[in-house]
């Protein structure tokens, strides 16, 4: 009887494999105390910066602080039931959240856990939480518009897909209606849209969801809700679990948005966990590495090459100032990392002109190469009039008599104003805004008392679409201001204006 030596050699090898398999080779520490969502380990000398660890009561934890003689770690989940002596295993793994079509139309918690009741997400694909972003030469510049519905943002501030614009103002501005009207807008555009709920009240992010779904914008939407109720280790990685689903779509030639709402609540929840950790504070008692906390978050927005497929992830970062303080540490710091910010305004908002868009401060710096041709014609010297329109506005307050040039500029200021007004969940399409704003910007709408400008507009888009499709399907398809189209919008609103009579309420 011959031995074949390839045969003893595959079996020995297969032998040593299942031998390797079968050896636990994770390490084991102890709970030295535990308290207010982190957890000191003695042992795990091995465990490196971010590897899972597990709990006896099947939570997961992440090595957040490498000590001398212990290991910081941060519990995600339930760590009232973690006790002194706990036995604590490190997993050799990073964190990872479920990614694909299956994530799309759900509501989860950051580590993928479902909250909507519609049982477990049910995929093979997963993405870790924290990845090094695409670098310069994977990336393009950001020229394909990221239409958000919105008449002031899309002619002021244009966002761009890969953009990354901060949404800026004090509480109850109008932050989260101006991101929502941009999830609402992408719908039939193939944009999957993520909302990331950091800190919010439950009853806020129900609501949210609710107009989602009466909107059905659930069918491309993510919600990834870590609420105010949450362990401050969830809300901070709550951010980083949301762009790494949507990085799915990115990575594989698709276009995602993501809307972070809001970081302010990331960089308190990140605070209290570095105290607690005993980490020095520096400004305002947050850690020296906030910043950093950030940046690696929002540097993973970005339009891939067409190499990696040319997708695109963009996110509107929501930031919430304290009395207006844009100057305050986490303000300053997101605004250095975005592409442009929008700030809204309260007193604006409380006089009633929403979206509150301050247009002196708001910028985009991507600006007219995220705009179709005919939006960049209409709204070119819109942001600089108003801007001076505001500063004129004050000066007339003043009760100085005016010239008739300076009353004209007046008038035109605040017939735009209640132009660029928009009622939320009513996105427009980029169509109708170029109309709308070309009527504004050339004069015929100053004959129309100020008061009647927003129904004007709304029985002028009526009109438009009953008797002149044609000519929205036709701005549509070529996306710029031609002599003939020009000519088609000038006849369609003599025609419109011949039978229109505004009605005046007293």
């Amino acid at each position: 009887m011959k031995f074949n030596s390839d045969e003893i050699a595959s079996v020995l090898q297969q032998e040593i494999e299942q031998f390797e398999n079968r050896i636990d080779v994770r390490e084991v520490g102890t709970v030295l105390e535990v308290g207010d969502g982190i957890a000191r380990v003695y042992g795990l000398s091995g465990v490196m910066a971010g590897e899972m660890v597990q709990f006896p009561n099947d939570s997961i934890g992440l090595a957040f602080n490498l000590e001398e003689n212990s290991v910081g770690v941060i519990i995600l989940g339930d760590y009232l039931t973690i006790e002194e002596g706990d036995e604590v295993r490190a997993l050799g793994t990073l964190l990872s959240v479920p990614a694909g079509d299956a994530v799309v139309g759900r509501v989860l918690d950051p580590l993928g856990n479902p909250l909507d009741g519609k049982g477990p997400v049910q995929t093979d694909v997963t993405r870790p939480v924290e990845v090094i972003a695409a670098g310069v030469a994977e990336r393009q510049p950001v020229t394909e518009p990221l239409q958000t519905g919105v008449k002031a943002i899309d002619a002021m501030t244009p966002i761009g897909r890969g953009q990354r614009e901060l949404i800026i103002g004090d509480r109850k501005t109008g932050k989260t209606a101006v991101a929502i009207d941009a999830i609402l807008n992408q719908k039939d555009t193939g944009v999957k849209c993520f909302y990331v709920a950091v800190g919010q009240k439950d009853s806020s992010v129900a609501g949210i969801i609710d107009a989602l779904q009466k909107h059905g914008a659930m069918d491309y939407t993510t919600v990834i809700v870590a609420g105010a109720s949450a362990p401050a280790p969830l809300q901070y990685i709550a951010p980083y679990a949301g762009t790494a689903m949507a990085e799915e779509f990115m990575f594989n030639g698709q276009h995602a948005l993501i809307v972070y709402d809001d970081l302010s609540k990331q960089a308190t929840a990140y605070r209290q966990m570095s105290l607690l950790m005993r980490r020095p504070p520096g400004r305002e008692a947050f850690p020296g590495d906030v910043f950093y906390c950030h940046s690696r978050l929002l540097e993973r927005s970005a339009k891939l090459s067409d190499e990696l497929g040319g997708g695109s992830l963009t996110s509107l970062p929501i930031i919430e100032t304290l009395e207006g303080e844009v100057s305050a540490y986490i303000p300053t710091n997101v605004i250095s990392i975005t592409d442009g910010q929008i700030y809204l305004q309260p007193d604006l908002f409380f006089s009633g002109v929403r979206p509150a868009m301050n247009a002196g401060i708001s910028v985009s710096r991507v600006g007219g190469a995220a705009q179709i041709k005919a939006m960049k014609k209409v709204a070119g010297g819109l942001r600089l009039d108003l801007a001076a329109f505001r500063a004129l506005e004050a000066f007339a307050q003043l009760g100085t008599d005016l010239d008739a040039d300076t009353q004209k500029q007046l008038d035109r200021g605040y017939r735009m104003v209640e132009l660029l007004k928009q009622p939320q969940y009513q996105p427009l399409s980029v169509t109708e805004q170029v109309l709308v704003l070309y009527a504004g910007t050339q004069g015929y709408i100053d004959d129309v008392p100020v008061k009647a400008v927003q129904q004007w507009e709304a029985d002028f888009l009526q009109f438009a679409h009953d008797k002149h499709s044609g000519l929205l399907t036709e701005l549509a398809d070529k996306g710029e201001l031609t002599d003939e189209i020009v000519t088609k919008i000038k006849g369609l609103i003599a025609e419109f204006k011949k039978t229109y009579k505004p009605v005046v309420e007293e």
